[in-house]
C-alpha cells in the first residue's frame, strides 16, 4: 500500500514541476515586481503547487532507489544536464530580464527574488554532477530484488558496486574506455539481464571464457575438477525449510550456498512461520501439503563458456534462474563487483531492518 502511495505521487511530480516551473520563470516575477515594493502573495492553487513540489520529487526519487526496471545512469545524466540548463538559461538570459523590468518600473533589481527553480538548479547541479561521476566511475548502489543469491544477500539488501574493477565504462551508452582488472571466478557480478538490459542482475560468477563447465546435484566441476564443497549444517529461516548450508570455494571466494540434496518444492503461500508478505513456502523433502511445484532443476550439462561471455549462477542453488536457464553474460552487459552491504530494509519482511548485516563484506 505504501509503494503503491508513493508511485503515485512520484507521477504527480512532473505535471507538478512544470507548473512550478513556468509560474516561476514567467509569472511569477510579473507579480513581484508589480507589487513592489511590498512581497507578492502567489495565487493559492499556485501556492499549493510550491508546497507539495518537495513531496513529489521525495516521492519520485524513493520510487528510482527501489525500482528494478530503470536507467538510473541515464535519469541522473538528465537531471545533471537540465539543472546545468536551468542554471545556465538564468545566468545568460532571465537574469537580465527580471533587472530591466524593475529598472522600468523604477525598482531596484536586487528587491525581485531570484527563481526558486534557479536556486534549486544552482544547488543541484554540482550534487548532480558529482553523484553521476561517482556512480559511473567509482561506486553504484544496487538493491538486492530477490532471493537468488541466499544466504550469502538477503533480498532487502542495499550494496555497494565497485564500478571500476572491471574497466571505465561511459555512462548510458555502457562502452569501456579504460581496461583494468578482469572477473574473476567467484566474484558476486552486478549485470545487465541478456535477455533485458533495463533489468540489472547479481549473481555469483562461476565460469569464465574457455571454462567446461558442468553442474550436478548444486556441485560444480570446472575443467574436469570438482569445485571444494562442504555440507556444515542444516537451513531454515522460516521461509525456507529443511534446506542445507554449505561452504564453497570458487577461486579466491570462499562463500556459502544454500542447497536441496533430494526433492525441492515450492508452494503458493508461505508457511506460517514465515515473516514475509510476499514470500512462498520454500520446502527440502515432503511438505505434505499435495500442492506442490516442484523447483527450478539444478543440473546443468557440460558446457564451454563462449569467448567474451561469462556464466552466473546464485548461491541458492535450487531456487535461482541464471545462467543455466538463460545462457550467459556478455563483456559489454557487465555493471561491476559488489562488494559491501551498506543497509538492508525489506518492506515485505516484518521487524524492520537487519542493523546487523550493514557494512558486511560481500564474500
Amino acid at each position: 500500500m505504501l509503494m503503491q502511495i508513493i508511485s503515485a505521487l512520484s507521477w504527480l511530480a512532473l505535471p507538478v514541476g512544470l507548473v512550478c516551473l513556468i509560474d516561476d520563470w514567467f509569472v511569477r516575477p510579473r507579480r513581484q515586481i508589480a507589487a513592489l515594493p511590498q512581497p507578492a502573495a502567489d495565487p493559492p492553487l499556485i501556492a499549493l503547487c510550491y508546497y507539495a513540489l518537495p513531496f513529489l520529487v521525495a516521492a519520485a526519487v524513493l520510487r528510482l532507489l527501489v525500482a528494478e526496471r530503470l536507467d538510473f545512469a541515464l535519469v541522473l545524466s538528465l537531471i545533471t544536464l537540465v539543472t546545468g540548463v536551468v542554471w545556465w538559461l538564468d545566468a545568460v538570459w532571465l537574469r537580465g530580464r527580471r533587472a530591466a523590468a524593475a529598472q522600468a518600473k523604477g525598482e531596484d533589481p536586487g528587491k525581485v527574488p531570484e527563481p526558486a527553480t534557479v536556486d534549486y538548479a544552482r544547488s543541484f547541479f554540482p550534487v548532480a554532477l558529482v553523484v553521476l561521476l561517482l556512480r559511473a566511475f567509482v561506486f553504484e548502489p544496487f538493491r538486492i530484488p530477490s532471493d537468488s543469491m541466499m544466504p550469502t544477500l538477503l533480498d532487502g539488501d542495499f550494496i555497494i558496486v565497485n564500478k571500476y574493477t572491471y574497466g571505465l565504462r561511459w555512462p548510458v551508452l555502457n562502452r569501456k574506455f579504460l581496461d583494468i582488472n578482469s572477473p574473476q571466478r567467484g566474484d558476486v557480478v552486478v549485470f545487465r539481464y541478456p535477455r533485458d538490459p533495463s533489468v540489472n542482475y547479481i549473481k555469483r560468477l562461476v565460469g569464465l571464457p574457455g571454462d567446461h563447465v558442468q553442474v550436478t546435484h548444486d556441485r560444480i566441476t570446472i575443467n574436469g575438477q570438482p569445485v571444494p564443497f562442504k555440507v556444515v549444517g542444516p537451513y531454515d529461516d522460516g521461509c525456507y525449510l529443511n534446506m542445507q548450508l554449505a561452504l564453497e570455494q570458487l577461486g579466491a571466494h570462499s562463500h556459502q550456498a544454500m542447497l536441496c540434496p533430494v526433492r525441492f518444492h515450492i508452494t503458493p503461500d508461505p508457511p506460517p512461520s514465515c515473516n514475509r508478505s510476499n514470500s512462498r513456502g520454500y520446502f527440502c523433502g515432503d511438505n505434505g501439503t499435495g500442492s506442490e511445484l516442484l523447483g527450478p532443476s539444478d543440473d546443468m550439462p557440460e558446457i564451454v563458456v563462449p569467448p567474451g561471455k561469462y556464466l552466473m549462477m546464485g548461491d541458492n542453488r535450487d531456487n535461482s534462474e541464471d545462467g543455466r536457464v538463460w545462457g550467459f553474460v556478455p563483456e559489454d552487459h557487465l555493471v561491476g563487483k559488489a562488494t559491501r552491504i551498506w543497509f538492508n530494509w525489506d518492506l515485505h519482511r516484518s521487524g524492520g531492518p537487519i542493523w546487523s548485516r550493514i557494512g558486511a563484506h560481500i564474500e
